[in-house]
């Protein structure tokens, strides 16, 4: 069979194209800009002589999935864009940072202009409405269609399915379609990814989500504790920078991971290792020490918590289902002693000692994490104990002190939100099927949904059935997966678990359509892609990714090729089906940028409210050909569309201060949390009933330690006699420069700078015959990729990592896949309250003996014409 991409879209070729390919071939991605204009090259050389006008800098969007959402900005010249810059528009200090952008930021230009760029819609070959030849997807070869056939092709296989079997016979996997929607609704998928464990125990457990105090009060902490944090890779923004002024500030900081990060590397003054999936062991250990030895604050643990011991438990429980109690073993004989702890944790037990005993008599402390550590299976018990432990220590509601869970891009911001951009003022479209928000569903219990979880997805798909909370199983038919994702939405098949049975149940539906802007996994695998156009092409959008900036793109350059938005595809199709396309999506982009500008609120300089941002007059409206009202506000429309950024100017001492949980520090009788005891639950029967309704797992009212699938535990056949398994290492997967999840992994300048390398330790290595540099094979119970390996003493022994978002590259023979896509190895165990436990993984690693590996930076791109 012919290359399926090369032969994808053969016709005529312009001298532009003709360039575009004769540069591709060369090993260097091509640039492209205006369709009549300058082709740039990878490398920044030109193919024709620069035009001598400077050009224009314009705002332009970083979108990704890191949090970050920097500035960035793009020189125009003649429709081509030049070149990229970050922040300049104020002096960089510790008070104010600049929003600079990152290595992957400052590849969005290789993105958008990338020859990979998908130019037209394009249609599996083999593909027939009802699925023609399903086992092809993924090798298919292509062919290029027009707009017109495309959608009626979408249109018609929607109406075919939806007179067969309903509307339960579509799912749209992590998105909401409005056309979805409009049309009577499609199944969806459920649970939690980024957050992993932590949203049920912070609600139920404190009542709300947790906040962070101000990010210039961290500097009045003496002690800061990371736990499961590495911002300076995972963010690349501002965290790591504002870490930095607290430690120069005199706080000392410890960070708790199984591996010596770059984070560890520049600020950490202790690193203390811990196994993936074993933390709540850790801290229960260090609990029975801080018990035993008297070293927690009894007074707050008295006047703010329940819980604790058998005279604070809530009314109608178990006394004997205390946490002191556990923790001592009074009831099961079992004290969970620093020893206990690191036979399992594998941290020394004198360091467990030291470090309880540290968290206890230096205050004020912060103590916190991200949510890594409870991307596991049961990662509810490492949640509930990081709290309980944490709360111990009585830092809770005041200065320099807290505890509390935040994002890599978060961590060191305070949770006040000082600018805000306005609404779109686009009205949403409910979907009967599932009335709720996937992300973080809250309502096993209620009787008006259908749809699978995210790890459920695929069995749903081939086994026909599915958990439905309290209902018990659910019997399913899904015959089409829909992933039009109007500029949100994300690579599923990639980063979803067990991208091998992904495969299998994406070759047994009937149909697959989606949008993208390159051909990534997720595409690969469909029947009818739609080529989508980027942020750089819409007509603007404001975005935030911390709470003292705002940043406000434009649009860069015209639509590529025959690039569309994804509400106007969205608007065609619904034509077809009969819809109204207004009520589909019934604000253009237009307006809806504007009213994202005109809603933008500032904090007072008193701080005490919201007031406008935006100055806007009669002659903004017109300009922008929106409809709205002139007002008042401190920064003009035409200023801020020229900067590109709002940022609050900050100095220690001004209004915007806060302290997390102040209130009801200061007085929890008149400031009681929203749980049912009104303080901080450490025996939380709430969440236990929660969690029991999912019918995935069950979860103890107090912090224990249950061994995971795929724990520690599970890398040996007898734990008692330490005789290990068949996978016996553990596998967890990082962050890391070169990607935004999976976003960017196509950009050879990132891969040339990051390699995706398998980190490994030399003891390890050297048990089987493994050095430094070699290829090696990492199998799990569902799957096999291999990699280069990198052999560094900065991971745990019996540890191993490789950074999650490689784009699947699978030899159809073995299943091997040759870019190590870390969920080709991580299974889809159900747990909780539906979290993905990517960090729960048994893997075993041997020497590659097959074909050598070239390096994925000289790898052909994937280009349809």
């Amino acid at each position: 069979m012919d290359n399926p991409i090369k032969t994808a879209g053969e016709h005529r070729l312009s001298r532009r194209s003709f360039l575009g390919w004769s540069a591709a071939a060369t090993g260097t991605a091509v640039l492209l800009g205006s369709q009549t204009g300058l082709i740039q090259l990878g490398d920044g050389t030109a193919s024709a002589a620069a035009p001598a006008q400077e050009g224009k800098w314009v705002s332009a969007a970083c979108w990704h999935n890191c949090g970050g959402k920097c500035l960035n900005k793009a020189l125009v010249r003649e429709g081509v864009v030049i070149r990229q810059k970050t922040d300049d528009t104020h002096p960089d200090s510790p008070d104010t940072p600049q929003q600079r952008g990152c290595a992957r930021g400052r590849s969005q230009r290789q993105q958008v202009l990338g020859a990979d760029r998908l130019k037209y819609p394009m249609k599996r070959k083999n593909w027939a409405p009802g699925g023609g030849k399903k086992e092809l997807r993924g090798i298919d070869e292509w062919e290029r269609i027009s707009w017109d056939e495309a959608l009626d092709l979408v249109a018609g296989e929607l109406k075919r399915i939806k007179g067969e079997v309903g509307n339960k016979g579509f799912v749209m996997p992590r998105i909401n379609s409005k056309l979805m929607n409009a049309y009577g609704g499609a199944m969806t998928t459920w649970g939690v990814g980024s957050d992993g464990s932590w949203p049920q125990v912070e609600q139920q457990m404190t009542g709300g989500s947790l906040q962070q105090n101000d990010r210039l009060d961290w500097r009045n902490a003496r002690l800061i504790v990371l736990w499961g944090s590495n911002p300076a890779w995972s963010s690349a923004g501002s965290p790591a920078y504002n870490l930095l002024q607290a430690k120069k500030a005199g706080a000392k900081i410890i960070c708790v991971d199984p591996m010596y990060g770059a984070t560890h590397q520049m600020l950490a003054d202790e690193w203390i290792p811990v196994r993936p999936g074993t933390d709540a062991a850790l801290l229960l250990g260090m609990a029975h020490h801080m018990i035993t030895e008297g070293l927690y604050d009894k007074e707050f643990i008295k006047k703010y918590t329940v819980g604790f011991d058998y005279l604070s438990m809530p009314s109608g429980t178990d006394f004997k289902e205390n946490f002191k109690d556990y923790v001592l073993g009074t009831h099961d004989k079992m004290p969970k002693t620093p020893e206990w702890a690191s036979e399992i944790c594998g941290t020394d037990p004198d360091v467990i000692r030291h470090f309880a005993t540290e968290i206890c008599s230096v205050k004020p402390m912060i103590w916190t994490s991200t949510p890594a550590p409870a991307r596991t299976h049961r990662g509810e018990q490492f949640c509930q104990a990081f709290l309980t432990v944490g709360w111990m220590t009585g830092n809770v509601g005041i200065s320099g002190g807290g505890v509390w869970k935040a994002y890599h891009s978060n961590q060191s911001y305070g949770s006040r939100t000082l600018v805000s951009a306005g609404g779109t003022g686009a009205a949403g479209v409910a979907n009967p099927v599932f009335p709720y928000a996937g992300y973080g569903f809250a309502d096993p219990d209620k009787d008006n949904w259908w749809s699978p979880a995210y790890e459920e997805l695929y069995d749903a798909i081939l086994k026909g059935q599915y958990h439905r909370g309290v209902h018990g199983m659910e019997k399913c038919d899904i015959r089409a997966i829909y992933s039009i994702r109007t500029s949100g939405g994300g690579n599923f098949l990639n980063q979803s678990a067990n991208i091998n049975k992904g495969i299998e149940a994406i070759r047994k539906v009937e149909f697959f359509v989606t949008s993208d802007i390159v051909l990534s996994t997720v595409s690969k695998y469909a029947d009818i892609v739609l080529p989508e156009t980027t942020w750089w092409e819409k007509v603007g959008t404001v975005a935030s990714g911390n709470p003292e900036a705002i940043v406000v793109n434009k649009q860069v350059i015209e639509p590529r090729f025959e690039a569309r938005d994804g509400e106007w595809i969205e608007r065609e199709l619904a034509k077809r089906l009969g819809l109204d396309p207004l009520k589909v999506h019934s604000v253009d982009m237009q307006q809806q940028f504007f009213n994202q500008i005109a809603g933008a609120k500032v904090m007072k300089k008193d701080g005490s409210g919201m007031e406008p941002l935006v100055t806007i007059t009669d002659a903004d409206i017109a300009a922008m050909k929106a409809t709205g009202k002139p007002q008042q506000g401190r920064i003009s429309m035409a200023e801020l569309l020229e900067q590109g950024v709002y940022q609050v100017e900050r100095r220690e001492g001004d209004n915007f201060g806060f302290i997390a949980m102040k209130a009801f520090r200061d007085d929890p009788v008149k400031n009681p949390l929203k749980t049912k005891s009104g303080k901080l639950e450490i025996h939380c029967q709430s969440l236990a009933n929660k969690i029991a309704q999912y019918g995935f797992s069950k979860c103890a009212p107090i912090a224990q330690y249950t061994p995971p699938e795929e724990g520690y535990e599970t890398t040996f056949a007898d734990f008692k006699a330490k005789k290990k398994g068949e996978f016996p290492l553990q596998l967890f997967t990082i962050h890391y420069p070169r990607r935004s999840h999976s976003t960017f992994d196509n950009i050879r300048q990132l891969r040339e700078a990051f390699p995706q390398e398998f980190y490994m330790n030399p003891a390890d290595a050297a048990e089987r015959g493994i050095k430094e540099g070699d290829t090696v094979k990492i199998t799990s119970p569902h799957g096999a990729v291999i990699r280069p390996v990198y052999l560094t003493e900065r991971i745990m022994p019996g540890v191993v990592t490789l950074p999650q978002g490689a784009w699947v590259e699978r030899d159809e023979k073995t299943l091997i896949c040759k870019a190590g896509a870390t969920n080709v190895l991580s299974g889809t165990h159900l747990t909780g309250q539906g979290e993905e436990p990517w960090n729960t993984v048994n893997v075993q690693v041997e020497k590659w003996t097959g074909e050598t590996l070239a390096p994925d930076v000289t790898w052909p791109q994937r280009i349809m014409l």
